[in-house]
């Protein structure tokens, strides 16, 4: 039986896909410890969706698997012949989020201003995993900029439009549970009215 723990990170060093050594510092490990939180969080919004949004479930996962793939990428050099091994991160990928993002938006009245993250439990959980999401498209662009890496390219734009989709999908959510969203600009009147 293999053991989970192998004592071979006790010095802060991990190992890439790529087989490099590196600090558990190091931004790449960074980004792809965070979209590992990102997957954790969708899997944590997955367990608790009531029975009227369970649908989502399938296109929830499907993104688990498009975020394993990118942290693959993450934790692979691009001048490794470990590239190949990879599922590439087609425009293909793009698309679909895109389709997915215009079902979901379509049945949701126009905004009327910034929402406040929260309302139904589903929709704030889908703002966390949006914030998250965000927070590894950042790292994902240092990563472009800083190593040249051009694959984290097709990650970006793929990162940019999950973020879309995870706020669509928050509203969506407290569309379908009928839950009122909450507009900043309404909390803040009353507010400075006090």
């Amino acid at each position: 039986m293999m053991k989970i723990y192998t004592g071979s990170g006790d010095r802060g060093k991990t190992s890439l896909f790529s087989g490099e050594r590196i600090v558990k510092s190091d931004l790449r490990i960074e980004a792809y410890g965070d979209v590992d939180e990102l997957n954790s969080v969708l899997g944590g919004l997955i367990a608790g969706l009531p029975d009227s949004l369970r649908p989502l479930a399938g296109d929830l996962m499907k993104i688990q698997c498009d975020l394993l793939d990118i942290g693959a990428w993450l934790a692979t050099t691009p001048e490794s012949s470990a590239v190949e091994m990879l599922v590439p991160f087609t425009p293909k990928k793009v698309a679909w989020i895109e389709a997915a993002i215009d079902r979901l938006d379509e049945p949701l009245p126009p905004l009327q201003g910034f929402i406040l993250p929260g309302g139904h439990p589903a929709a704030a959980g889908s703002h966390i995993a949006r914030t998250v999401c965000r927070r590894v498209e950042r790292h994902v662009l240092r990563i472009k900029d800083d190593h040249r890496d051009v694959s984290a390219s097709s990650l970006l734009t793929y990162l940019n439009r999950l973020s879309d989709y995870l706020f669509v999908l928050a509203r969506y959510c407290n569309l379908k549970t009928g839950t009122a969203e909450t507009l900043w600009e309404t909390v803040r009147e009353k507010d400075t009215s006090a």
